[in-house]
Formats: structure tokens, sequence, C-alpha cells
């Protein structure tokens, strides 16, 4: 499927494309919201909080981190702490998108709340031209696959005890997908080269933390790069 294929500026076919955009992100996002909805529920807390966690925090991986913070009683304000921690690369990443984000404030803040790794992923990945509608409809379908899985775990998890083991390896089969994506709609394969390089150079020198570092070279990196770019008036 080419890129003009999936355009969303095609007269009435906005929803559609936005839907067949987000599939993969479906695939990924149901199953691991429904894992976290019943280890939510199985460590105490009522379904409706989960749902509640998902539409409202929406942080992925923190919401995860959240189970056992709460079985151990920690304070509303470590948990909050630790989420801002763990999603502070959203503030480097997101800004690349911000001349891009709708301007009317309900709809930006909205954007900027939403954005999330595969979502910034997919817009990234979308025509330049696409419309701001459609920009925040990819971002509200994302959101409610999330949800959506969270409430299934959350409803299962509430009448039954069940093994769910095996699913978190859909979320490294998203990255997967999202990864190739990136990897067919850029020019260059650098930035894949430089995260990977990154993140073998951070696991040698600190394995524990070697996310946390591949990710702040990637950034002092991309801050570094100048890409070499076609002398005006240069051959075709």
């Amino acid at each position: 499927m080419t890129h003009q294929d999936i355009s969303p500026d095609k007269t009435g076919a906005a929803p559609y494309s936005a839907l067949s955009l987000t599939a993969p992100v479906a695939m990924g996002y149901i199953p691991l919201g429904t894992v976290f909805g019943f280890l939510f529920v199985q460590a105490g807390a009522q379904w409706w909080l989960a749902i509640l966690a998902s539409v409202f925090v929406y942080a992925g991986a923190a919401q995860y981190m959240m189970i056992p913070m709460i079985a151990a009683g920690l304070s509303v304000g470590t948990i909050a702490v630790a989420t801002l921690i763990v999603n502070l690369r959203h503030v480097f990443y997101g800004l690349s998108l911000l001349n891009k984000f709708p301007q009317k404030k309900l709809l930006r803040w909205y954007m900027i709340f939403a954005l999330t790794d595969e979502t910034y992923s997919v817009l990234t990945t979308i025509p330049e031209t696409s419309s701001h509608k459609n920009m925040a409809l990819i971002a509200l379908l994302n959101h409610f696959w999330w949800v959506l899985g969270t409430a299934i775990g959350a409803v299962i998890g509430a009448q039954a005890k069940i093994a769910l083991a095996g699913l978190d390896f859909v979320l490294a089969a998203l990255f997967a997908v999202l990864t190739v994506e990136q990897w067919r709609t850029k020019k260059s394969p650098a930035p894949l080269w430089v995260a990977l390089a990154a993140y073998a150079a951070a696991y040698a020198l600190a394995p524990k933390h070697a996310l946390v570092i591949s990710i702040a070279l990637s950034i002092a990196a991309g801050m570094l790069w100048q890409p070499t770019r076609a002398k005006e008036g240069g051959h075709d």
C-alpha cells in the first residue's frame, strides 16, 4: 500500500484512512490494554478505576508501573513523579510536531496529551498535507484502542482468574512494525543506525539503565547531526 492509497486528503476518505493507519496500533494496544486492566483489577482495584486510568492517564508503560506502586501503598505524588520521569521523552520528540498540531486550544491540548510513542510514529509517516482533523482522529482512535483493551481486561479480571502470559510480546511486535514503517518513509537510514548504536553503547556501559542512556545519546546525536543537503543549482 502506497502513501497515496492511505492519504487522508481524499474526499470522504478520512475516517477510513485513519482507521487503516491505526489498525497496527490497535493490534498492540488492545492486548496490552487488556493485560493492564486485568492486572490492575487483580491487584485489588475496582474495574472502573482501570478504565478511568486509561482515559485520563493514558501513559502505557507508566500505567503498568502504577500497579505495584499502588499495591505497595505509595502516595499519589510519588506515582506522579515516577510517571513524569518515565514519559519525559515525550517532551523532546513532541517538539517536532508542535507546528503541525491544530491551533484550536482544546484540540491542540488533546493532541499533546494523546501523543504516545505509537501515535508519534504514525503521525510522522502520514503526508505533510494531512488535515488537523485527520491527525486528531488518528490520536483519538489510538486512545480508544487502549481504553477498549483496558475495559476488556478489567471486566475479565473482575469475573475470573486466568493467565495472560505471553501477551507482553505484543509490544515488541508492535514496535517492530512501526520501525519498519519509519524505515520505509525516511530517505536516510542514519536515524535507525544511530539508535541501534546508542543502545549498544548504553547497554555495554550500564545494562540496567540502557534505555534512558540510549534515548539521551540519540537526542544528542539528533541535535548535532547536520544532514547533507544538495547544493543549489546542482545536478538532479
